[in-house]
């Protein structure tokens, strides 16, 4: 189970690999095929004026598979998942499936692309943009210049443990288990992956877990502390219960580089580093498997940090930008395109200097814009600079 290396990092997928760019499209529920819709804008023009050979295909995920399917994915769409080079996956969920079957919510169907394409390693950066400083709900000086990445291990912990149930005990009591559970093997490549993509960056992980309460977390401590010791004593290791690192997420969040955690914890600690930029609705993330020892080529799945917020869906009013982001994190880990990654990372922070906003954003003396003149105005950009 190789771990990732500088060099891996930003050269995912080799030219002379990959014979082709195959991404697999699941726009979901809710705002997903909204957002999804102004990435593919940037796509066809990519195609169009670079040549850049993108094949793309579309599939179901989530209620709307459900609806077609009678379950959050497809075995069909979950193969071509599993044989794209890419996944660009937009949002699962909505009131109108709070009453399906458990095992077939929307959920489970990213719970099991998480899992089938054995996606252990999930990035999620947050970075306020410079034009933003004041749309955060923390002071100006807190948040401006914060660029921060929570390293997130994603298939193992309560989410996947087993048993996983409710059991009756009469008398009109029930009792629910979820099962923490963690080996060495899986603490140890994503506690390489924090110290890694910590060298390309600042030098500093923190590892966050809840040791003082929960032996798995004894076992997380001991091992990213090994790890440390055995292959990265040049990074900086500092270590943080969990509720204190939310904590400290809100008192002084620029005193973070990286930070490494569990399923659970990254799962709400990446919300909460969501918030300090200003919205949800700015931030990517990138899922990605292990290098494959073959090709160096892995499995990778981008979506935005999000959900699928259905209060707002069909409005035309959603932020499209942790989508068009997270396709920036596509072009950077699974197809070497970094100056194409750096040049839509870029048109993103013009559009906000020029004081476009999408509704979630916006503050007084700004324009607000819909979902596709956003989209419109950062392909605008995006067309300049490749000018």
């Amino acid at each position: 189970m190789g771990l990732f290396t500088d060099e891996d990092l930003t050269n995912n997928a080799k030219g002379k690999v990959m014979a082709s760019r195959k991404v697999f499209l699941l726009p979901g529920d809710g705002i997903g095929p909204e957002a999804t819709a102004e990435v593919t804008k940037i796509i066809n023009w990519m195609n169009e004026a670079l040549g850049s050979g993108f094949e793309v295909e579309e599939g179901l995920v989530g209620g709307t598979a459900y609806d077609a399917h009678g379950e959050a994915i497809s075995d069909g769409d979950m193969e071509k998942a599993l044989a794209a080079d890419a996944v660009l996956f937009g949002a699962v969920g909505g009131p109108k499936w709070d009453d399906v079957p458990y095992e077939a919510r929307p959920e489970a169907g990213l719970l099991r692309l998480r899992k089938d394409m054995e996606l252990f390693a999930n990035l999620r950066p947050a970075i306020c943009y410079p034009a933003l400083a004041d749309s955060s709900s923390l002071r100006k000086d807190v948040v401006e210049g914060l660029d921060i990445l929570i390293v997130r291990e994603l298939t193992g912990g309560v989410y996947f443990g087993e048993p996983k149930t409710i059991t009756d005990l009469g008398n009109g009591q029930k009792r629910a288990v979820d099962t923490q559970v963690y080996d060495t093997f899986e603490i140890e490549r994503i506690a390489g992956v924090a110290f890694e993509m910590a060298r390309t960056r600042d030098n500093r992980v923190c590892s966050m877990e809840k040791r003082n309460v929960m032996k798995s977390g004894v076992l997380w401590n001991e091992v990213v502390s090994a790890t440390h010791k055995d292959k990265y004593s040049d990074v900086e290791l500092d270590h943080m219960l969990a509720d204190a690192g939310g904590m400290q997420l809100v008192r002084w969040p620029k005193q973070f580089d990286v930070i490494v955690t569990d399923n659970l914890f990254g799962d709400m600690l990446s919300d909460v580093a969501a918030m300090l930029t200003g919205s949800l609705g700015m931030l990517p993330s990138a899922s990605l498997g292990a290098p494959d020892p073959v090709t160096g080529a892995r499995k990778a799945m981008y979506e935005p940090v999000h959900g699928s917020a259905p209060d707002i869906a069909g409005q035309g009013i959603a932020n499209p930008i942790a989508m068009i982001a997270s396709f920036a994190m596509m072009l950077r880990y699974s197809f070497n395109m970094v100056a194409e990654a750096d040049q839509v990372e870029k048109a993103i922070a013009n559009v906000l200097d020029t004081g476009k906003r999408t509704g979630d954003i916006w503050s007084e003396g700004c324009e607000k814009i819909t979902t596709a003149e956003m989209g419109d105005a950062i392909l605008a950009e995006l067309q300049s600079l490749a000018a």
